[in-house]
């Protein structure tokens, strides 16, 4: 099929009353109604965008986010082309998508890609802005009759055909990104219907898509499974594929599971960026609705619903979703009716080492499951967290144990035991002195190799590996246990002696601690600041949004708590101590404490 035939034939046109248009879907045995409701609702928030868009074009920043530019078009696109809309073939609205689409031509480059960031000439970088751009094509083809449009759609058709070269020939960085580019292909295929597309998505395709037994993708990363899921929703559409909606499905069911009340999606285990940076579920909405209607799901229709109730809901979604929904008639039906959302589970992704349990309006994590050997990079679970909680809006962001046992910082478990309602996690440590080399293995000149010492602290011209050593250890062991929502943290820290011991419970930023005494600033140990503080004894509460955590009992044995992250972060002047109100309880090896925490 040419691509005339293709939008002649798919194109359901926008005439006086609204009909969302189907270019993707293969399947057009849909017979829900519209959800005209929600429908006035993106309208409106629609509206809004536009004007504040068109209002920020004369600011030179706006030009600097090339996603911002290609979310514009799209935008503009949706307000142009809805008969409702008071944009409707707007000439003001028809110069700006011009001037925007012109900037886009400038700024790609001869083999059809352009930069983000410090990525130069990427790929999966210009496929994130076709993924507004593709949808933007669909609806300004959508009316035959928009003659005025000719020179804007040639320019966009100029841009997409050269950036479907490069993406078509070139490279990707991470397992995310090689579904993005096959997504935008499909898409690129559904316009132009040219075959070499379908040829290199096959070849994507043919590496095959992992998933653990959780549902999770390669990189556990919230963030990216929404690039991952919308991908295979495109390519299950365009392509006929309903094997793809099932990857979907998984992901999403697990990913319910990682959510708290506010929306914010635990991260402890993701091996991208997000691991210290939560994404809320609401960056999903899409994809559990498009997956309720599809699926004909309550269960994924009542959490769709639950996100449409957040507070960011507006602004990440309804703000932008237009042109989706104008693109993609099933977003635009109604979902099925809702299923009822557990209020209380014990949720083991065993593929991470993570527990979520649930009980009414408290929730907790027990996580064990970094990456080991620690190596702090984009594409390794480093997250020390082992432990959260939160009743209502009282948020302990993370409980972490540290101890200055030759600056190896953090505390993180080899992995996760359940007995019962105990959760196990422990760790060993060992650090060596090293002896003369054997006489064999000395040479005159000193001259030995530059090689990692055997506990990977740091490097130097020594033959680690041919020398004997002297052997020290220092063991943890952690065991969490779960009594109908109140938890027990039981430390058993063992090893050389007098070794610094620090528990850090960090609150979330805001509420109110009580029972505590102050800590003091990095620089000077008499300068109390409003951060830090001990529990010497006793219980601690802190207090938000009318909600409570007790924690206790304290002790306090040291008062050396700064920069506890460990010589992988502090030899590179790094820290990941995280924002809020710190509470420390201190000991010496050896060293058994029990706290509580409700």
């Amino acid at each position: 099929m040419d691509r005339n035939e293709f939008l002649k034939t798919t194109a359901l046109g926008l005439a006086s009353t609204f009909i969302p248009l189907q270019f993707y879907s293969m399947d057009k045995n849909n017979e829900r109604e519209t959800d005209e409701v929600f429908m006035a609702k993106l309208l409106e928030a629609n509206e809004k965008y536009v004007a504040n868009y068109l209002q920020s074009m004369d600011n030179p920043m706006a030009w600097q986010y090339y996603r911002r530019l290609s979310g514009g078009v799209a935008a503009l696109s949706a307000g142009y082309c809805h008969p409702k809309s008071s944009n409707f073939r707007s000439p003001k609205v028809m110069e700006a998508l011009d001037q925007i689409i012109s900037r886009l031509n400038e700024l790609q480059y001869p083999n059809g890609t352009l930069d983000s960031g410090g990525n130069r000439k990427s790929p999966p970088d210009t496929a994130f802005l076709l993924e507004s751009l593709c949808p933007a094509y669909h609806i300004l083809s959508s009316n035959e009759d928009f003659t005025e449009l000719a020179d804007v759609k040639k320019k966009l058709e100029t841009f997409l055909l050269k950036a479907g070269e490069g993406l078509r020939t070139g490279g990707v960085h991470t397992p995310n990104h090689r579904w993005v580019i096959s997504s935008v292909l499909a898409q690129l295929y559904a316009i132009f219907g040219d075959q070499k597309y379908l040829d290199r998505i096959d070849e994507w395709l043919a590496e095959g898509i992992y998933m653990n037994e959780d549902g999770q993708y390669p990189e556990r990363s919230r963030n990216y499974s929404v690039v991952e899921n919308s991908a295979f929703i495109h390519l299950g559409e365009i392509l006929n594929r309903p094997e793809l909606f099932e990857n979907v499905s998984k992901n999403i069911d697990s990913t319910f599971y990682y959510m708290e009340a506010d929306g914010e999606l635990v991260a402890l285990d993701s091996r991208r960026q997000d691991k210290y940076a939560p994404i809320s579920i609401t960056r999903f909405y899409r994809i559990y609705r498009f997956m309720a209607i599809h699926e004909n799901s309550g269960f994924f229709a009542a959490i769709a619903r639950k996100i449409e109730d957040l507070r960011d809901f507006n602004r990440i979604v309804l703000s932008s979703a237009l042109p989706h929904f104008m693109a993609n008639q099933m977003l635009s039906q109604e979902m099925p009716k809702s299923a009822k959302l557990p209020e209380d589970y014990t949720k083991h992704l065993k593929a991470s080492n993570l527990v979520r349990i649930k009980r009414g309006d408290i929730t907790a994590s027990i996580f064990g499951g970094t990456d080991k050997p620690l190596t702090v990079a984009s594409g390794r679970s480093t997250n020390p967290t082992f432990f959260t909680f939160r009743k209502g809006e009282a948020v302990l962001e993370y409980a972490r144990l540290s101890s200055s046992f030759f600056s190896m910082g953090y505390f993180r478990s080899d992995g996760l035991r359940i007995e019962g309602n105990d959760y196990l996690l422990s760790e060993k440590k060992e650090a060596y002195y090293y002896h003369p080399l054997p006489a064999s293995k000395r040479n005159k000149a000193g001259d030995y190799e530059l090689t990692e010492s055997l506990d990977g602290r740091f490097w130097s011209k020594m033959s680690f590996d041919e020398r004997p050593k002297d052997t020290l250890e220092f063991n943890s062991e952690i065991k969490v246990t779960e009594d109908d929502g109140a938890f027990s943290i039981d430390l058993d820290i063992t090893g050389e002696e007098n070794v610094e011991v620090t528990l850090e419970l960090c609150f979330r930023a805001g509420g109110v601690l009580e029972g505590v005494s102050k800590g003091y600033s990095d620089d000077d140990e008499t300068d109390e600041n409003e951060i830090d503080y001990f529990l010497n004894e006793g219980y601690a509460t802190y207090s938000s949004g009318g909600d409570t955590i007790k924690v206790g009992p304290g002790k306090s044995e040291h008062m050396r708590v700064s920069r506890i992250d460990g010589e992988v972060y502090s030899t590179h002047f790094g820290s990941i101590k995280g924002k809020g109100m710190h509470l420390y309880i201190t000991g010496l090896v050896p060293f058994k404490h029990t706290i509580t925490i409700e």
